[in-house]
């Protein structure tokens, strides 16, 4: 058991399904009061039945409120998990890239806009931002999803740098593919790089609890992530040509 979460109490975005119903039952096992939210009301029920917590669904931007009412007037812990895995080129629709933005970023911006005072007042909050590796690196043929989580992986960072000596804690999960209907809808851009390592929702709960643990701010279910993140900085040219490799390897595939 981790005992930081224990008794906590904690909200789960886009929590229906996945990784962020993965995160519902692990925070549920470890002795916290969750909050299950997601768009689709019966999948919010269905977690939340089966982890003993609170569904409240609805828009992920606008839950902080009726959360914290739902705890008894305390959120502890934030899993801004609510995603959208947009695919396209610079071509995408401009209604694309917003609602990427919106949901990938801009959900977690007003999230801590709400969250922060009362947490900076006790001096005590978790954010965990479910990010992607993509975050870290890129995605082929998903430019929004991509360009997106960059966004939500910077701000979970300016995050912990403003707000740690004052006793906010974050935490960035960075995973590549993981087994949910998110990795079926990235089609064959998904098969092709993420599938083949691909692991299970129930790992990426674990390597953030272990992160919790070891109070780390990136967590990597995938450890090998952290070598191509530092070949992406360190030799930026060559891992670029790699990557166009695999966009060769695909756009010859299809």
């Amino acid at each position: 058991m981790v005992e930081a979460v224990q008794g906590a109490g904690v909200v789960v975005t886009g929590a229906g399904a996945g990784i962020g119903a993965a995160l519902a039952r692990r925070f549920a096992a470890e002795g916290a009061r969750v909050v299950v939210n997601d768009l689709d009301a019966a999948k919010a029920a269905a977690v939340a039945a089966e982890t003993g917590g609170i569904a409240l669904p609805g828009d992920a931007s606008a839950i902080v409120a009726d959360a914290r009412d739902a705890l008894g007037g305390t959120v502890d812990v934030y899993c801004a998990n609510a995603g959208l895995g947009s695919a396209g080129t610079e071509a995408a629709g401009e209604e694309v890239w917003a609602r990427a933005w919106d949901v990938n970023v801009m959900a977690h911006v007003r999230a801590a806009e709400a969250l922060l005072p009362g947490w900076l007042e006790r001096g005590a909050g978790r954010f965990v931002s479910t990010v992607s590796a993509a975050g870290l690196l890129t995605m082929i043929g998903a430019a929004p999803y991509s360009v997106t989580k960059h966004g939500a992986y910077a701000f979970a960072e300016w995050l912990s740098l403003t707000y740690r000596h004052r006793g906010i804690k974050v935490h960035a999960i960075c995973p590549q593919g993981v087994r949910t209907d998110m990795l079926d809808a990235a089609g064959s851009a998904g098969d092709l790089v993420l599938r083949p390592t691909a692991v299970e929702p129930a790992d990426v709960a674990d390597a953030l609890f272990k992160g919790i643990a070891e109070d780390r701010f990136l967590i990597l279910p995938h450890p090998e992530a952290a070598g191509f993140y530092r070949a992406r900085a360190t030799d930026p040219d060559h891992w670029l040509a790699g990557m166009n490799r695999i966009q060769r390897t695909w756009e010859q595939a299809r």
